[in-house]
C-alpha cells in the first residue's frame, strides 16, 4: 500500500510563517505535524512507501525532511510555484501516480492536520470492507459544513451521496481529508477529472466516485485538529496532547 501526503497548498492563512516554509512541518510539541501522522501510520506495518506531493516553492524543505526519516518516502514536485497556479488535490494526485507509475492501493491524506486517534484504525476499516472508504464526524455547526464534504450513509456505512462545500448540506456528516482507495479505484482518478469532478478539494474525487461504485464511511473515532490559520495553529500547540491509541 501506498501513502499520499497531499502537501502542494500554499497556506497562505498562515503568513508570514509559511511564506517560505511549508505548513506540514510547522512543529506541534515535539515534533512536526508531518512527523505525528507518518510515525503512526507506519505501526500499522502496511505502507511500503510514503509520496509527498510538493510543489516547486518548498520542495526542497520536504526533501530535507526525508532525510531524518527511515522510511521510504518519495517527494513530488508538481512544478507550481503560486498559489493562483497550484493544480488543486485531485490533480496533484493524479500527477503523482502517472510521475511514480503507481499502481496499488493507497491511503491518501491532508499533510496538515493532526489526530488524536490512530489511522491505523481506519486502514483495519477499509481493508476490512475491501471498498474504497472515507472517515465521517458529527458537525453541528451549519458554517463549517458549508465549507467541507458532506455525506449521507446508510445503516451500514455505505455512502449514498457526497457533496463538497454545497451551499445545502444534507447531513451533519463531515468528511476530513484521509481516503483509502483500492488499486482498481486509483486507477480511475484520471476518468473522475474528465467526468468533470472537482479537482481543487481531495474529497470531490471520491464524491464523484461513489456515484460509480461503493465507498464505505468509517465513524471518526477521535478528534482532528485542522490547522488553518494562525489563531488555530497557536492553539493546537497548547492543547494538542498527542495520539490516544
Amino acid at each position: 500500500m501506498k501513502c499520499l501526503i497531499l502537501a502542494a497548498g500554499y497556506a497562505t492563512r498562515l503568513y508570514p510563517l509559511t511564506e517560505n516554509f511549508p505548513k506540514p512541518l510547522l512543529k506541534v510539541g515535539e515534533k512536526t505535524i508531518l512527523d505525528w501522522l507518518v510515525d503512526d501510520i507506519d505501526t500499522s506495518g502496511e505502507i511500503d512507501e510514503y509520496v509527498v506531493i510538493s510543489n516547486s516553492k518548498y520542495a526542497h524543505h520536504f526533501d530535507e525532511w526525508v532525510k531524518t526519516k527511515p522510511q521510504k518516502i518519495t517527494v513530488v514536485d508538481d512544478g507550481t510555484d503560486t498559489n493562483e497556479t497550484r493544480l488543486g488535490a485531485v490533480k496533484d494526485i493524479q500527477f503523482a501516480i502517472e510521475k511514480l507509475k503507481l499502481d496499488d492501493d493507497m491511503l491518501v491524506i491532508a499533510g496538515d492536520n493532526v489526530l488524536d486517534f490512530s489511522l491505523t484504525k481506519f486502514v483495519a476499516y477499509a481493508k476490512e470492507k475491501n471498498t474504497s472508504c472515507i472517515m465521517r464526524y458529527f458537525e453541528p455547526e451549519f458554517n463549517k459544513l458549508l465549507k467541507c464534504g458532506v455525506v449521507t450513509v446508510d445503516g451500514n456505512d455505505k455512502v449514498l451521496n457526497m457533496t463538497e462545500k454545497s451551499p445545502n448540506p444534507a447531513t451533519n456528516w463531515c468528511c476530513p481529508p484521509f481516503y483509502y482507495y483500492t488499486k482498481s479505484d486509483a486507477r480511475l482518478v484520471q476518468k473522475g477529472i474528465e467526468s468533470g469532478c472537482g479537482t481543487d478539494a481531495p474529497g470531490s474525487y471520491i464524491a464523484w466516485l461513489c456515484t460509480q461504485t461503493v465507498v464505505h464511511a468509517m465513524e471518526m473515532p477521535g478528534s482532528r485538529y485542522d490547522i488553518g490559520n494562525l489563531e488555530s495553529y497557536e492553539k493546537v500547540k497548547a492543547e494538542y496532547k498527542g495520539i490516544n491509541k
